[in-house]
C-alpha cells in the first residue's frame, strides 16, 4: 500500500476494525444506543467463500432489536434436515420445531455467513455507515481521554481519536497484538478441507448428509457458492504448517474423492469449483480488554467448527460490549459497566472453548479412541438414535447448551436484586424467557414487545409507575397486567435481566441504571 497524504477525519465515537460477523453487529448495536460509529477492514472485499453456516436461536435473540432478524430468516433454512450415515445405516434427524417455548426462534438456522454479513451490512448502509474496506489499522495508542489511532488506506494516512476501539479483527488481530493481550492456546493436530463441488451421488437435496469416518467427519451442505454442494471435511493435518483460520493451498478434486471414497460417501466429483485446507486452533485471550481497547469474536477467541460457534459466539459478544459502549461514549473508562464486559464473556468463552474441544475431539481426533468411536459405537447406536431425537424436549436441552440460551450473568456487578426481594422466576443476570403476556390492552410475545434498542423497565399489573426518571436515554417502560404483582424487572439492551425487586423502588432502580450510564446519578440514590 503506497502512502498518500496524511488527512483528519471528523471525530468518530467508536473505531469497529473488522467487517465480519462480530465487529458489523458491533457497529449495528452501538449506533443504535446513541454512538458514532466507523468501521474498517483491510480487505478490499468481503471474505468469501463463508466459513460458517449456522445461526442459534440466542444469537437470532440478540440481533431481533437491531431490526434484522427478517431478512435473515428470509436467507435460511429454518427446518433443517440431516442425514447421519452411521456404519451402512442412513438415519434422518429433524432440527425444526424444537421444544423451546421460551424463544420465539425454535430451531436451528442454516445459513451462509456471507448472507449474515449481507444483512448486517445493508443495515449499517441504510443508517448511514458504509464499511470502509481496503482501511487498516496501522497503529492504536491507548490514553487516559482517547485512543490515537493511525489508519492506512490507498488514499493515505490519517490520524483520528476515538473514544473506544473494538478489536474484531480476527485471529490475527491488530488490536490484540498492539494492546499486548496474550493468546495461549494451541493448534490442534488436525485441518478442516473446505470446498465447493458437483456432486453426483444419492443425496437428498434438502439434508444435510453427515459420515463418520475412521479419520474424521465430513459433511455435505447444499449451501454452496460457486457450485451446489458445500463439503467440509476433517483430517489430520499435513505436515505443513497452515495459518490457523485461514484459507489455505487447495487440495486437488481426486484426494478429496479419495477421502470421501474412504468414509463410504456415496457420491462422485464431477466439479470442484475451489477448495482449501483450514488449521485450526483452541485458544482464548488472556484478557478481552485493555483501557479503551476492547477484543470481540475470533480476535477474543479461537474454536473448532464443533456445534457452530465461531459466528455466533462472534454476534453474542457484539451483542454484549456494543450497547456497553454506546453508553459509555464520553465517560470516563473505568466502572462496572464497561468491567462487565469481560467478567461476563470471557468465562462463557472458557467454557465453549472446553465444549467445543470435547466435541471436536470425538469428531476428528486422531487418536485410537475418537476413531474407534466414529468407526465402531457409531454405527452400533444408530437404531437408537431416531428415538433419542424424537424425543423434542431432550434435543432441545442439547441446543440450549450450545445455543448459549443457558448462559447466565449472576456474578455481574450490573445483576442487581433489590430490596425487598422479588420471589420466583428467573432471577437478575439471568435471559429473559420469552412468554406471552397482556401489555396496553393487547396480547403479545415479551420478546416483541421488547424487540428494540434501550433499556426495558417491566412493571407488574398492580406495580405503581416508577414517576419521573432522571433524565436518560433509551428507556421504555411496559406495564404487564398478566402479570400479579407489585414489583419491577428491568432489561438490559442484551435481554439479561439486569434489576428486579418486589417494589417500586425509584432510588434503587435509579442507581442501577446509573451504572448503565443511561442517565445521570441521583443525588439519594442507594444501591
Amino acid at each position: 500500500m503506497a502512502p498518500g497524504p496524511s488527512r483528519v477525519k471528523e471525530r468518530a465515537d467508536i473505531l469497529v476494525t473488522g467487517a465480519g460477523p462480530a465487529g458489523l453487529a458491533l457497529a449495528l448495536q452501538a449506533h443504535d444506543h446513541g454512538a458514532v460509529v466507523r468501521v474498517i477492514d483491510r480487505r478490499p472485499e468481503a471474505v468469501r467463500p463463508s466459513r460458517a453456516l449456522i445461526l442459534h436461536p440466542r444469537t437470532l435473540e440478540v440481533l431481533r432489536p437491531l431490526g434484522v432478524t427478517q431478512a435473515l430468516l428470509a436467507r435460511a433454512d429454518i427446518a433443517p434436515r440431516a442425514d447421519l450415515q452411521l456404519g451402512s445405516r442412513v438415519v434422518r434427524v429433524t432440527l425444526a420445531d424444537l421444544a423451546l417455548p421460551d424463544t420465539a426462534f425454535p430451531h436451528l438456522s442454516l445459513i451462509r455467513q456471507m448472507d449474515v454479513e449481507q444483512v448486517l451490512a445493508e443495515a449499517l448502509a441504510d443508517r448511514g455507515i458504509q464499511v470502509e474496506r481496503g482501511t487498516e489499522l496501522a497503529e492504536v495508542r491507548d490514553g487516559p481521554q482517547w485512543v490515537r489511532t493511525i489508519l492506512g488506506s490507498p488514499a493515505g494516512s490519517e490520524q483520528a481519536l476515538f473514544s473506544f476501539v473494538a478489536g474484531c479483527d480476527g485471529p490475527a488481530s491488530t488490536v490484540r497484538a498492539q494492546a499486548g493481550i496474550g493468546w495461549p492456546g494451541r493448534q490442534y493436530p488436525v485441518e478442516i478441507i473446505l470446498a465447493d463441488a458437483e456432486l453426483d451421488g444419492d443425496l437428498a437435496e434438502g439434508a444435510v448428509r453427515v459420515v463418520a469416518g475412521h479419520r474424521g467427519l465430513l459433511f455435505a451442505f447444499r449451501l454452496g457458492e460457486q457450485a451446489p454442494w458445500r463439503l467440509l471435511a476433517t483430517r489430520p493435518a499435513a505436515g505443513d504448517p497452515l495459518p490457523p483460520g485461514q484459507l489455505g493451498p487447495p487440495v486437488p478434486a481426486a484426494e478429496l474423492q479419495a477421502l470421501m471414497d474412504e468414509a463410504n460417501f456415496g457420491a462422485q466429483i464431477t466439479g470442484l469449483a475451489w477448495s482449501s485446507r483450514i488449521g485450526v486452533q483452541l485458544r482464548v485471550a488472556s484478557r478481552f480488554r485493555q483501557g479503551r481497547l476492547f477484543l470481540a469474536g475470533d480476535a477474543a477467541h479461537a474454536y473448532s467448527p464443533a456445534t457452530g460457534q465461531g459466528m455466533n459466539a462472534a454476534i453474542q459478544d457484539a451483542a454484549n460490549l456494543g450497547w456497553k459502549l454506546a453508553f459509555a461514549v464520553a465517560r470516563p473508562p473505568g466502572g462496572p459497566l464497561l468491567d462487565s464486559y469481560e467478567l461476563e464473556r470471557r468465562p462463557v468463552a472458557r467454557q465453549v472453548a472446553a465444549m467445543t474441544n470435547l466435541a471436536f475431539w470425538a469428531e476428528a481426533g486422531t487418536g485410537p479412541v475418537a476413531s474407534a468411536i466414529r468407526e465402531r459405537l457409531a454405527p452400533l447406536a444408530a437404531p437408537v438414535v431416531p428415538a433419542l431425537t424424537g424425543r423434542r424436549r431432550l434435543v432441545a436441552q442439547g441446543i440450549r447448551l450450545i445455543s448459549q440460551l443457558r448462559v447466565s450473568h449472576r456474578d455481574s456487578p450490573l445483576s442487581v436484586e433489590g430490596t425487598p426481594r422479588r420471589h420466583g422466576g428467573p432471577r437478575a443476570g439471568d435471559r429473559l424467557p420469552d412468554q406471552l403476556v397482556n401489555s396496553a390492552g393487547r396480547s403479545i410475545r415479551l420478546h416483541e414487545l421488547l424487540a428494540r434498542p434501550g433499556v426495558h423497565i417491566l412493571l407488574d399489573r398492580d406495580a405503581d409507575r416508577p414517576g419521573t426518571l432522571p433524565p436518560g436515554r433509551l428507556i421504555d417502560v411496559h406495564r404487564l397486567a398478566s402479570v400479579p404483582g407489585r414489583g419491577l424487572i428491568a432489561v438490559r439492551p442484551d435481554g439479561y435481566i439486569g434489576f428486579r425487586c418486589q417494589a417500586t423502588e425509584i432510588r434503587q432502580l435509579t442507581a442501577w441504571l446509573t451504572r448503565l450510564r443511561t442517565c445521570q446519578p441521583d443525588a439519594e440514590a442507594t444501591t
